[in-house]
């Protein structure tokens, strides 16, 4: 009896109430910070961001093509996650663009970026992303846990300093705080 009663408790200390329409959520999905979120794929077809990135780490990049510092790290951000998606690690980019235009973000996205997702220009969620993460200045990179809780605050700086040229030394340093 004691057995049953603790894989049940386990069991359930694995799932919450969820903020959306379904009744429960696995807490190892993007449910919390994205329930309900449509993600622009490279291909342009929309994607639950609830099912794409499950189980992946996730990384918000806020950028635009104005600003000549995003023009400058986005090579070096496509290269880390180039590099990181060659050796099989489970990774994902969120571009989270402030272009002026929806022309504007999708130029920069198709001609600069890597084969990350995108939020769709004006969707409601880029404000709340702003705000949530107290983003100031682009090029903003953090990466997330499932619940939003921010577990890289300045990753820009980590892709710049170390990421171009070890990717999976800065991939397991991540880890251990992903995971800790």
């Amino acid at each position: 009896m004691q057995s049953k009663l603790f894989r049940l408790f386990n069991t359930v200390q694995k799932i919450s109430f969820s903020p959306t329409n379904s009744l429960f959520y696995s807490k190892n999905k993007m449910s919390q910070v994205l329930a309900g979120q449509k993600i622009i794929l490279k291909d342009e077809s929309k994607a639950n961001a609830e099912e794409y990135l499950n189980d992946k780490v996730v990384g918000l990049y806020f950028s635009a093509m104005w600003c000549p510092p995003c023009r400058a790290f986005t090579p070096k951000l496509k290269k880390f996650y180039e590099d990181l998606k060659a050796a099989g690690k489970n990774f994902e980019v969120i571009f989270v663009s402030r272009d002026r235009t929806a022309n504007d973000l999708k130029e920069y996205y198709n001609d600069h970026h890597g084969e990350w997702t995108y939020l769709e220009f004006g969707d409601p969620k880029i404000d709340e992303f702003l705000s949530k993460y107290e983003v100031k200045t682009i090029p903003t990179f953090r990466i997330i846990k499932p619940d939003g809780t921010v577990v890289i605050e300045d990753a820009r700086t980590e892709v710049q300093e170390k990421g171009v040229e070890n990717a999976l030394a800065l991939w397991d340093e991540w880890m251990g705080k992903y995971n800790a």
